[in-house]
């Protein structure tokens, strides 16, 4: 009896983009991976995908779904050219969260240790909308789109504007 050859399989290369990804990732450092780990969790319910952690705790690399969205995360370790918001005393960058609730997930935030930047409330491009810092010191907005009538949303434009100047400079006094 002749024994048959299993056909050969193509060589199948990996999708270039991972399952669950999008195609901008934020990858945020810290001071506190572990920890930001857990707050992330309970403020805006991410689910852990991973963590690497290093002997003594640090945060190598770790994984969190938010929502539809991973966030990728990592302590700050001496030599790397990121930095942390604690270290520069500001964050450069917003990340924003959609959600079917926000007034719940505002709360949810603030009970979890975020501290309030900007209220949360109705604005002028139709959404309820407010920022937070964690305690890591990345900044977070929130917000949902609500139904606002045109005369509600101009009257709101027209007074937010009102508080910019193009005669001076922003930091002037």
């Amino acid at each position: 009896m002749q024994k048959r050859r299993s056909p050969r399989r193509p060589h199948r290369r990996p999708s270039a983009i991972p399952p669950g990804f999008r195609t901008v990732t934020p990858y945020l450092s810290l001071e506190g991976g572990a920890a930001a780990l857990e707050f992330y969790r309970k403020a805006f319910g991410a689910k852990k995908l991973s963590e690497v952690l290093t002997p003594d705790g640090k945060l190598v690399h770790g994984r969190i779904r938010i929502g539809d969205s991973i966030v990728m995360l990592s302590d700050v370790f001496e030599g790397a050219r990121a930095s942390s918001p604690a270290r520069l005393g500001t964050s450069t960058v917003t990340l924003h969260i959609y959600s079917k609730n926000v007034d719940a997930l505002w709360s949810r935030a603030v009970a979890a240790g975020a501290r309030v930047a900007m209220p949360l409330g109705n604005q002028f491009w139709g959404e309820r909308y407010g920022q937070l810092i964690d305690p890591f010191g990345h900044l977070w907005s929130l917000s949902m789109r609500v139904a606002m009538s045109r005369a509600e949303r101009d009257a709101m434009q027209r007074e937010a504007m009102a508080g910019f100047s193009t005669d001076k400079p922003p930091d002037a006094t």
